[in-house]
């Protein structure tokens, strides 16, 4: 091996945990135990054996860690059932409008008087008569359960990932509970930090700054708002809100200077016992604290490892600097959680910190040096890993390295540091507290005033279509050679590395074809149609009282995804929230979009109504509004019916009609080319009458509905009129978002299943 031995396993784990998280399922056990000896020899032999070795043991490693996960999860006969678990409320409840949201980290559970072998966390909803849930206080609850899942769309979020990178086991809702068997403990970090939450909202009046410092206090980060979050995005300071692995950083750096102060106070020490040791302890200790504010959540408890491997090898007196103390940290974080790696901010903060390692040389000395590296290092991290940022978010900000150089220093060295002595005071004297603390709630909304202002400059949401893995790995060369120190040639050059980022990553349908996605809404619809030059959104999926809006959450992410910068045509079938919750977020992200609805009076924002012969012709593409019911009928029936008609096939937009409609939506439909059927009312029995279904005669049925949803859609009948009919049909509850393209010269034919086509070990 090399001098620099000791940078390699870190790396090497790295590339053996890495093809794992590709698989579509995991090797057994025994191969796994098998590798690991595999490796374990490779290893001790030495040379380049050992550098396969290392990446034979992450391999292994990851399939034992991602198997043992995915065993733990709730077994799937038991989805839909109702099981009684004893455990203890974890991290902090959210008290909402519809429900209380908690974790229950699960104690012993049982099935119809059988004890369970069910074992760690739970996210439940507690929807009625919810008592105050103390953090750590312990309940006995019958909650109905199932296997986490989530939706499954271009450009948006996995939360089966996230569910498996979070212990998630099982999510449900209380059905009944026995009572509290037991009070809190004595001490509880939680309960602390719930406390030390409190007492900053009593003392903070605003309730914006109040929020704010009680993130970045005790990271709870339950009175942001959902527009809070979108300025801090637009900004591109969301790593700055609670209690991140910087902050916790930061907290490391004042410990080691805590220890240097001591020294300088009291030299002698320094005779009786070195001061590297005790600075690595100190920086060490005070990360430790400030971690148990923020719970030991995922970044701080990886940031706390990094650390702790740094200051043990100080402790150790092994030199260790520069990229050897990052594949240091790499390795332990692996080896203690080789999961990680599925979350976007393990590889922010590794690449951020290597790239700052590779790029900043740190000769600049005096005022100006600092500044100008305050600077550089803001371009640096907000320009260099904008490819990372697009690859895990779908969006990033132009605007946030001058945001981040206004942001970061305030928050990191003024308002931190003047919450920490509020919260320190609170138990020690609490009539000083109060002025600490609302200084940091006057910096807090000074701050907030103009992240408010930039949130609005140009550039500030910047999308692109979905990130390829290729371009990503170009983009992130391109930026290492950009930013290489001096010396280095044509530095300008890597910028052209760049530009597969900005290259769509579908070419729009020819003249006269169109392409169809069915988005994966839950218990809702969404249907996306695209023109050569043209798109159409048809509903908007649901918003709940809880402000989790499917419009903002999936289909505005995979709008950008798919490479669109413009709606022309909106519709809200019908006011229902299933379809037309989310068309107020869609119509604000487009406002030049044409609005129109079955029922434009029950909805928030200005439409249009739907009237029967309506038509717009783009691209050699036809859409028609076909008659429903009637002004004064029934809300369902009064969904605005649309027909997509291309040259090689068309497509039937149904909304919630029933079967009362259909023989006159039939009666509306002629001859033409092969038809894709939007099943209606998401297969409920009260529509797809047989009649219905021979008249139009669909090549391709489509359903939307949730998984295991309450109405039980679509109804058996339903799939079986469809198939005795011999419709091929899908359902995007297991099939995800789907694809459906018609091109001018062919019939139209399904080119995607989204949950199939991003196949992983962790999906369901």
């Amino acid at each position: 091996m090399c001098r620099d031995g000791a940078v390699w396993p870190g790396l090497l784990l790295l590339l053996g945990v890495l093809p794992v998280q590709w698989l579509v399922a995991l090797p057994p056990r025994w191969l796994c135990l098998a590798t690991v000896a595999a490796a374990g020899t490779l290893v001790w032999r030495g040379g380049y054996a050992r550098m396969l070795g290392w990446c034979l043991l992450g391999f292994a490693w990851a399939c034992w860690r991602g198997g043992g996960a995915m065993d733990a999860r709730l077994p799937r006969e038991l989805e839909g059932q109702d099981i009684q678990v004893v455990g203890t409320v974890a991290d902090l409840p959210q008290a909402r409008a519809d429900a209380t949201a908690f974790l229950l980290a699960v104690e012993s559970a049982a099935w119809r008087d059988a004890p369970l072998d069910l074992h760690g966390r739970l996210r439940v909803n507690w929807y009625e008569g919810a008592p105050a849930l103390a953090p750590c206080s312990r309940w006995h609850l019958t909650v109905r359960v199932k296997r986490p899942r989530g939706l499954v769309n271009p450009g948006g979020g996995d939360g089966e990932r996230g569910a498996l990178e979070r212990g998630l086991v099982a999510t449900g809702y209380v059905r009944s509970h026995g009572g509290e068997k037991g009070a809190a403990p004595a001490f509880c970090v939680d309960g602390l930090r719930d406390a030390i939450s409190r007492a900053i909202g009593a003392r903070i009046a605003e309730p914006r700054a109040a929020a704010f410092v009680r993130a970045l206090a005790v990271g709870d980060t339950r009175g942001l708002t959902a527009q809070d979050w979108e300025v801090a995005r637009a900004n591109g300071i969301s790593h700055l809100i609670a209690i991140s692995g910087f902050h916790v950083g930061v907290a490391a750096i004042f410990g080691a200077w805590l220890a240097r102060l001591f020294y300088a106070c009291f030299p002698g020490w320094a005779l009786r016992v070195p001061r590297p040791p005790v600075e690595a302890i100190s920086a060490l200790l005070l990360a430790t604290l400030y971690s148990a504010l923020a719970g030991f959540g995922l970044p701080t408890s990886r940031t706390l490892l990094m650390i702790a491997t740094v200051a043990l090898a100080r402790c150790l007196r092994r030199p260790a600097h520069g990229l050897q103390s990052l594949s240091l940290a790499l390795l332990a974080v692996l080896l203690f959680d080789p999961l990680c790696v599925l979350s976007g901010g393990f590889w922010l903060s590794f690449v951020g910190v290597a790239l700052l390692m590779l790029c900043m040389d740190g000769r600049r000395q005096g005022w100006r040096g600092f500044l100008h590296e305050l600077t550089a290092t803001q371009l640096l991290m907000s320009v260099a890993l904008l490819p990372l940022t697009l690859w895990f978010f779908g969006q990033a900000s132009l605007v946030g390295a001058l945001s981040n150089l206004v942001a970061v220093p305030l928050v990191s060295l003024v308002i931190v540091p003047i919450t920490l002595a509020g919260v320190l005071l609170l138990g020690l004297w609490p009539p000083l507290a109060a002025p600490l603390l609302w200084l940091a709630g006057q910096l807090a909304r000074a701050q907030w005033w103009l992240l408010d202002h930039m949130a609005g400059w140009p550039g500030a949401h910047w999308y692109l279509p979905e990130v390829r893995l290729w371009a990503l790995l170009l983009a992130m060369l391109g930026a290492l050679w950009l930013f290489a120190p001096r010396g280095a040639p044509v530095r300008w050059l890597g910028g052209l590395l760049c530009l597969p980022l900005l290259f769509p990553a579908r070419e729009p349908p020819a003249p006269g074809g169109f392409q169809l996605w069915m988005l994966d809404v839950g218990q809702g619809l969404s249907v996306l149609v695209r023109t050569r030059h043209h798109a159409l959104l048809y509903d908007a999926g649901a918003r709940y009282p809880s402000d989790y809006d499917l419009g903002e959450a999936a289909v505005l992410p995979s709008i950008h995804a798919l490479g669109l910068t413009r709606l022309d045509l909106l519709v809200a079938s019908h006011a229902d929230n299933d379809h037309a919750g989310g068309i107020p977020a869609v119509a604000a992200a487009f406002p030049s979009a044409a609005r129109y609805s079955g029922e434009p009076e029950r909805l928030p924002i200005g439409m249009a109504p739907c009237a029967a012969g309506q038509s717009w012709s783009w691209d050699g593409v036809e859409i028609r509004v076909l008659p429903s019911g009637s002004p004064t009928g029934a809300s369902n029936d009064r969904s605005c019916v649309l027909l997509v008609e291309g040259r090689g096939g068309r497509a039937l937009l149904t909304g919630d009609i029933t079967a009362r409609i259909e023989p006159a939506v039939a009666a509306a439909l002629s001859g033409g080319p092969p038809l894709v059927l939007v099943v209606p009312h998401h297969g409920s029995r009260s529509s797809s009458s047989a009649a219905f279904i021979e008249a139009v005669a669909p090549s391709q049925a489509l359903v939307s509905s949730g998984w295991r949803n309450r109405f039980r859609h679509p109804h058996p009948r339903v799939i079986e009129r469809y198939e005795q009919a011999g419709v091929p049909w899908l359902n995007t509850a297991t099939a995800g978002a789907i694809q459906v393209d018609a091109p001018p010269d062919g019939p139209p034919r399904v080119t995607a299943q989204w949950r199939q086509r991003q196949s992983r070990y962790w999906r369901e």
